[in-house]
């Protein structure tokens, strides 16, 4: 499955459900709520991690539906970039970009 496929199946379940799909700012709110929880998941490390990074995949989702992003070639593109960076470390080992856009 793309994720693609998986933006189109959530986004038919929130209009289902009469959940939001108008409000972005309710939703970036959303959001940074699941992350707050991944990240208690993970600290404390309980068993429902994936649960909540799935939770947090779902709102970033949500949002890029809202917005008109296809996150699927956005997130290509951004990889293809940063991957065409270069790194060095500084003396104290922080990685400074030192090529690529």
């Amino acid at each position: 499955m793309q994720l693609g496929d998986i933006q189109e199946r959530a986004w038919a379940n929130k209009v289902a459900k009469d959940l939001n799909t108008t409000d972005i700012a309710v939703e970036f709110g959303l959001l940074t709520a699941e992350v707050g929880e991944a990240f208690i998941a993970w600290r404390k490390n309980l068993p429902d991690l994936g649960e909540e990074l799935a939770d947090v995949l779902l709102f970033l989702l949500s949002i890029a539906k809202m917005t008109g992003v296809d996150l699927e070639q956005s997130a290509l593109a951004k990889m293809a970039r940063n991957e065409r960076r270069v790194y060095r470390h500084d003396e104290r080992g922080v990685p400074i970009r030192v090529s690529g856009d």
